[in-house]
């Protein structure tokens, strides 16, 4: 199986990232379907992964540097897909076990420290619980989680096989 390149792979990531945030804002603003705090939460890991991509893509590295590149983008993709999962064991509770809903992600950060704030976001509420939009049977959320599985895996092909070809 042929790989693209180290530059063009990296591209390939950024710009899937920018298709993901495209669907992601054509959701908030044509569907009319609001972000809970953490669909943000996913977004950022999304324009996380799709900004290092594009900046390891630029840089061209090679040997360490492809890998730690490499290794950047895989922890954006390891946290989203953590993230994703917080969300789609919210969605899967029962009514009766759903968390409360709790003030919006703005109000957080403006009255509590960032990592109180983050912390009480990835605990969830409500709003994160409620499943919106479906395609083929699946919520949002589980459609981003195999986003962020692709990104890792393919990272992960790129690395063997560029290590295989000795392609530095």
């Amino acid at each position: 199986m042929k790989l693209p390149g180290r530059r063009a792979g990296f591209f390939m990531i950024s710009a899937a990232s920018a298709c993901a945030m495209g669907f992601a804002l054509y959701a908030q603003y044509v569907l009319r379907l609001d972000p809970c705090p953490l669909c943000i939460l996913q977004r950022v890991a999304v324009i996380s992964i799709g900004l290092l991509a594009l900046l390891a893509g630029l840089h061209d590295a090679r040997g360490w540097g492809f890998r730690v590149w490499s290794a950047l983008v895989v922890v954006a993709g390891l946290a989203g897909l953590g993230v994703s999962g917080r969300q789609l064991w919210l969605q899967s509770l029962p009514p009766d076990q759903v968390p409360q809903c709790g003030p919006g992600l703005d109000y957080l950060l403006q009255t509590m420290p960032f990592s109180h704030a983050l912390g009480k976001v990835l605990m969830g509420s409500g709003e994160c619980a409620v499943v919106d939009w479906r395609f083929m049977g699946m919520a949002m959320p589980f459609w981003v989680a195999v986003f962020f599985v692709l990104v890792i895996a393919f990272v992960g092909l790129q690395q063997r096989y560029i290590r295989r070809s000795h392609n530095w």
